[in-house]
């Protein structure tokens, strides 16, 4: 099969390479999955589990992505809940090959079945953001209706997830990024625009609950607006500032099969939509993948037309 590999750190992107590999095989409780499409982060090469096993073995050459939508193929043994023929998307497990490929094996619990009105490309642009924002937003912020929410990077993949879910759940949505990303935040569901650039974040006043997917600077100061009893959930790492009166959470996300189903639902109602930036095909992926120009939303490789 084609799939997309890395095998030097040191050389970043310019080390993709489109190869042959041999097809996966099903293990106990996997399936292998004929990928249709797959989705892509591209801080996915400063990732030590992109490089080594869970024992710290180098595991190049790596098969890149962790997101997918395409057809079960095989079951391996001991497999339930899934057949043969099924549609699925879902998130792999990150110390194993990826989803850059034409075909994936995964273990099942980690996919869900993807209705047939949803087409393979908008179900590739879920798993990762969707879970994201999900786990961010309800399960670790314990958001509630009537609270507040500063969605940073609310024109990206994953913030404009937290943006629209954040205003579904009922709470008021503060989004932030750079000013030619306004439009596209408030589009998204923000109710109000903080261009990091040029506009005090601190103007904002206090906050219920902060999704933090920049770090550095932007998150010490966002643990500044957290109000008491409120949180600071963060995707880039323990924040080194901690509310006042308030609490620090920071996780990586998980899959979760009854979670990616109500994100889809979600999307088959028309109550959220995805942010797909960049389509490529799998011939065309370590271009895709070394963009030239900045495109926010989120990567997706067509494996299959």
């Amino acid at each position: 099969m084609k799939a997309i590999v890395v095998t030097d750190q040191a050389a970043g992107t310019a080390g993709m390479k489109l190869v042959e590999r041999p097809e996966p095989r099903a293990a106990i409780n996997d399936v292998v999955v004929q990928v249709h499409a797959s989705g892509f982060v591209g801080t996915e090469l400063a990732w030590p589990s992109t490089w080594t096993d869970r024992l710290g073995r180098d595991r190049t050459p790596s098969i890149l992505g962790h997101e997918l939508a395409g057809v079960v193929t095989a079951l391996g043994y001991g497999t339930t809940g899934l057949s043969v023929g099924q549609r699925v998307f879902g998130l792999t497990d990150w110390t194993r090959d990826g989803t850059l490929a034409e075909y994936a094996a995964v273990e099942a619990r980690n996919l869900a079945p993807l209705p047939g009105d949803v087409d393979f490309t908008v179900g590739a642009s879920l798993p990762i953001s969707g879970l994201t924002a999900w786990q961010g937003l309800f399960d670790h912020g314990r958001l509630r209706a009537g609270q507040s929410v500063i969605a940073h990077g609310a024109a990206g993949a994953v913030g404009s997830m937290v943006a629209q879910l954040a205003r579904l759940a009922g709470a008021y949505v503060i989004g932030t990024g750079r000013a030619a990303d306004r439009q596209k935040a408030l589009d998204f569901g923000a109710q109000e625009f903080v261009d990091l650039e040029n506009d005090r974040l601190e103007d904002v006043g206090r906050v219920d609950l902060v999704v933090d997917l920049i770090g550095g600077d932007i998150g010490k100061r966002s643990a500044r607006l957290v109000r008491a009893g409120g949180t600071l959930v963060s995707i880039v790492g323990p924040s080194e500032a901690r509310p006042a009166h308030g609490l620090a959470v920071d996780f990586v996300v998980e899959s979760d099969r009854a979670q990616l189903g109500e994100i889809v639902q979600r999307v088959r109602d028309g109550r959220l939509r995805t942010n797909i930036g960049t389509v490529s095909t799998l011939e065309g992926a370590v271009a895709a993948l070394n963009p030239t120009e900045r495109r926010p939303g989120k990567t997706i490789i067509r494996v299959r037309s």
